[in-house]
């Protein structure tokens, strides 16, 4: 871990002695601490344009009867799941760099570790769902219908958001038996399980051993799934006959697979570690590619680049403004 050199945290913890830990102070980005005012607008307008260009998606979806299809009902949820944890981690970080707002308290520290593993586990699942939709939908275009009936794919949204929020609750309970003691700054830009491990006042191996585990039984079956359903689409796609249909076709999976790539390869060697090994500089830039760059890239890769969600806009808007034009008169 790096030792602290010229950062002077605005609020220390009156427990980092002898006796426990009743606040942590947010670090974050070592090396960039003089740039707080350009980390603060370029974060802040990555997270506006998450939030909007989600938000967009997610209320086509619900109010546009046309996109009332098993796609599209998991692209809303995967737009409602990017807002989530980018919400749960980067208004901290823009309180940090603005007002140096830099402490969180024991309790919302374990909450926001929990809540954020969860929604990123919710994420690998639904993704996982997302692909095996696709494959369907693709290999078998016939059938599609019949097989991904409406009560399945609800089903399959409620498993992904029940197993994302059941898989973390075994790290939350370790964590919680842990004695913090002191030092209290964690070297994240939020509170991660890896960082947050390295604050405790004794071994924690069964916390690594587990928190490894179960990524390493989450992610990389979930990622595997979701190369198997790509094989089996690109084979799919090299059999249709018409050009021009196999390189859309392609196109749009060879995009939504770059997306899954960005979100799966940091999460994959940020948690997936046989040792509770920690830089905070080079991990907290790995993190910044899922609780950031992933959240940015979803709503144009998906939605914003879809026929379907511009023709949906498009009508919104313009029903919207003949309506307008109408009450004028």
């Amino acid at each position: 871990m790096e030792t602290k050199k010229d950062y002077v945290p605005s609020t220390l913890s009156s427990n980092v002695t002898s006796t426990r830990v009743t606040e942590f102070i947010i670090f974050g980005f070592p090396s960039l601490q003089k740039y707080h005012l350009v980390l603060f607008c370029v974060f802040l307008c990555l997270y506006l344009f998450t939030i909007c260009g989600n938000g967009i998606i997610f209320f086509m979806v619900i109010f546009s009867k046309h996109l009332n299809t098993p796609m599209y009902f998991f692209v809303c949820n995967l737009s409602f799941l990017d807002m989530s944890y980018s919400s749960v981690t980067i208004p901290k970080m823009l309180a940090k760099f603005l007002m140096n707002l830099d402490t969180i308290s024991y309790v919302a520290c374990l909450a926001q570790m929990y809540i954020f593993l969860s929604l990123v586990a919710t994420e690998c699942l639904l993704l996982t769902v997302m692909a095996y939709d696709r494959y369907l939908a693709i290999c078998y275009p016939l059938h599609y219908p019949v097989m991904m009936t409406k009560r399945l794919y609800i089903t399959l949204s409620a498993a992904a958001w029940t197993g994302g929020f059941a898989a973390p609750l075994v790290l939350l309970i370790l964590a919680l038996k842990l004695p913090f003691c002191g030092p209290n700054i964690i070297h994240h830009y939020y509170c991660d399980h890896p960082p947050l491990l390295q604050l405790a006042c004794v071994d924690t191996s069964l916390n690594v051993t587990v928190g490894s585990s179960i990524a390493a039984f989450l992610m990389l079956i979930s990622f595997t799934l979701i190369v198997i359903s790509y094989v089996k689409i690109i084979l799919a796609i090299l059999t249709i006959n018409s050009r021009a249909g196999r390189k859309k076709t392609f196109s749009t999976c060879a995009s939504h697979f770059a997306v899954v790539n960005v979100f799966y390869l940091p999460i994959i060697f940020m948690y997936v570690r046989p040792k509770a090994s920690y830089s905070s500089d080079v991990d907290s830039l790995v993190a910044l590619l899922y609780t950031v760059l992933s959240p940015v890239m979803n709503p144009i890769i998906y939605s914003l680049r879809n026929k379907d969600i511009k023709d949906a806009i498009r009508h919104k808007i313009s029903c919207k403004y003949i309506r307008t034009c109408f009450a004028a008169v």
